[in-house]
C-alpha cells in the first residue's frame, strides 16, 4: 500500500479552457500558489481478489458510478504500468470537495503519486505532473509546492508543470474566506466548455493571460506583492467575466461574494495592500504581504465569521511513501 499527500493550489493567473478534452491540454499557461492549509491524502493497493475498483472518500463508499471518474484514471495507470489488478483507494480530503478550492487538483495528484508508485512505476515528478493532469487539469501544479506555473504545450508530452519558486523567500500569503462549501451547480469543466464555446470575448482571453504571464513573473522576480496580487485581481475578473459573456450566461458568484470583493477593497482604501482572486465558486482569496495578516483579519471579520476565514502560506509538494515501511518514495 502506497500513500501520497497533495496540496491543492490556487490559479493567480488562470487558464479556464482546454484545447484537448480527452488529454486536458488547456488553451492557455496558467500559474498558481500552493496552499498549505488545504490537502488530501490518499491510500491506494492494487489487489488480485477485488472484482472491480473500491473506492472511499472521507470513509464513505463510493458507488461504481460515483467511482467511474477514479476508475478511469486508475485504467491509464495499470494500461502504463503493465497491471490488470483491481485497486483499494481511500482518500481523506481536508478540503470541501468542487467548491471552487481545488479539491480535485490535491485529489488527482494525491491518486497519480499513489497509484503510479503502487504500481511500480518509478516517476520524476514532471512525469508525475503529466500523469496527474490526466485526472484534473489544476492538478498538474499541485506536484509542486510554492508558485507553480504549467506550461500550456501542445500535446501529452509538452503539456506539464514546473516550479517558479517552490520554496517562497518573501512573505506573500493567502487568506481564504469560506463563504460556501458546498458542490457547485456548474463544474468548472461544464463552466470552461461553455465560455469557450460561446463567449465573444474568448479569443481576447488568450492574449489577456500571455500577458499577465509575463508580468506576474516579473512580479515574482521582483518580490513585489502588491503587483503580483493587482495582477491576479484583474485575471480574476476577466476570467469570470467570461462565464457572464457565455451563452446562456453564468456566475459562480454569491452576494457573499460580492462582500468580500468590496470588503477588500475597502481594506485597500484605508492603505492594507491586499487583493483578491475567485476561482469556480463562490469563495474569495486574499492575497497580502504576511506581515498584514492581522489587519486583514481584524478588517474582514467585520462581514465574515472569524471560523470563515483560514489562512494558508505555501504549500509543499507531493509527498509520496510506502505505508508498510514508511519510507519516503518521492
Amino acid at each position: 500500500m502506497t500513500t501520497a499527500k497533495a496540496h491543492t493550489n490556487i490559479a493567480l493567473i488562470k487558464y479556464w479552457g482546454k484545447k484537448d478534452q480527452q488529454l486536458i491540454i488547456p488553451q492557455t499557461d496558467s500559474l498558481s500558489l500552493t496552499l498549505n492549509e488545504f490537502y488530501t491524502t490518499t491510500q491506494v493497493v492494487f489487489d488480485p481478489t477485488l472484482t472491480t475498483d473500491q473506492v472511499s472518500i472521507n470513509h464513505h463508499r463510493l458507488t461504481p458510478a460515483a467511482a467511474q471518474r477514479t476508475s478511469a484514471f486508475l485504467d491509464l495507470v495499470r494500461q502504463r504500468a503493465g497491471r490488470t489488478e483491481f485497486a483499494r483507494v481511500n482518500s481523506i480530503n481536508h478540503v470541501p470537495t468542487a467548491a471552487g478550492l481545488a479539491s480535485s487538483a490535491s485529489a488527482f495528484a494525491a491518486l497519480a503519486g499513489a497509484a503510479s508508485a503502487a504500481a511500480g512505476m518509478q516517476l520524476n515528478r514532471r512525469e508525475l505532473s503529466r500523469l496527474a493532469r490526466r485526472g484534473s487539469g489544476s492538478a498538474t501544479r499541485s506536484i509542486y509546492g510554492g508558485l507553480v506555473e504549467w506550461h500550456r504545450g501542445h500535446d501529452d508530452h509538452s503539456s506539464y508543470a514546473e516550479p517558479v519558486m517552490e520554496k517562497l523567500d518573501f512573505g506573500l500569503e493567502m487568506l481564504a474566506i469560506m463563504i460556501n462549501t458546498k458542490k457547485k451547480k456548474i463544474t468548472s469543466r461544464q463552466g470552461m466548455q461553455a465560455s469557450v464555446a460561446t463567449s465573444p470575448y474568448y479569443a481576447s482571453w488568450r492574449q489577456v493571460v500571455a500577458n499577465d504571464m509575463q508580468a506576474i513573473k516579473a512580479a515574482i522576480q521582483q518580490r513585489d506583492i502588491p503587483t503580483i496580487g493587482h495582477i491576479a485581481e484583474e485575471n480574476a475578473l476577466r476570467m469570470h467575466a467570461l462565464t457572464l459573456s457565455a451563452d446562456p450566461g453564468y456566475s459562480y458568484f454569491n452576494s457573499q461574494t460580492l462582500t468580500a470583493m468590496r470588503a477588500v477593497r475597502a481594506l485597500r482604501k484605508r492603505g492594507i495592500k491586499c487583493y483578491y482572486t475567485m476561482d469556480a465558486g463562490p469563495n474569495v482569496k486574499v492575497i497580502y504581504d504576511h506581515r498584514d495578516r492581522e489587519r486583514v483579519i481584524a478588517g474582514l471579520s467585520q462581514y465574515f465569521d472569524r471560523s470563515q476565514l483560514i489562512v494558508s502560506a505555501a504549500g509543499p509538494g507531493i509527498q509520496i511513501w510506502d505505508e508498510k515501511t514508511k519510507k519516503v518514495l518521492l
